[in-house]
């Protein structure tokens, strides 16, 4: 568990290897959002997704590190909105943790 002062999604990063991560072309550069074009894919007229979450073994390229040791969002002031909404210690959060072999939260915001 990371220290007190530390954010556990710090040291997680198992979100970004383990989802496919879909949003509205809008929150592309090219249409106007921020998230980085070189880091999307197009999936239909209306929709986007993350590059590398639509692998066998999901991982996001904007993820940098090493999961369950110190992980980062290389965009994360300009991620999609699924990442924006992602909860740490949801159940979600708590599914990519066991999927990485990594324990539950006991209290996921106790910073």
């Amino acid at each position: 568990m990371p220290s007190t002062s530390e954010h556990p999604c710090l040291t997680c990063g198992a979100c970004c290897a383990s989802f496919r991560v879909d949003f509205s072309t809008m929150e592309t550069q090219e249409c106007g959002g921020s998230v980085p074009d070189g880091l999307v894919v197009p999936v239909t007229e209306h929709t986007a997704r993350m590059r590398g979450t639509d692998h066998a073994s999901p991982r996001c390229a904007a993820l940098t590190g090493k999961i369950g040791v110190k992980a980062a969002c290389g965009i994360y002031e300009w991620r999609p909105s699924p990442c924006r909404e992602f909860d740490a210690g949801s159940d979600a959060c708590q599914r990519a943790r066991a999927r990485h072999g990594m324990p539950v939260l006991d209290d996921p915001l106790a910073a």
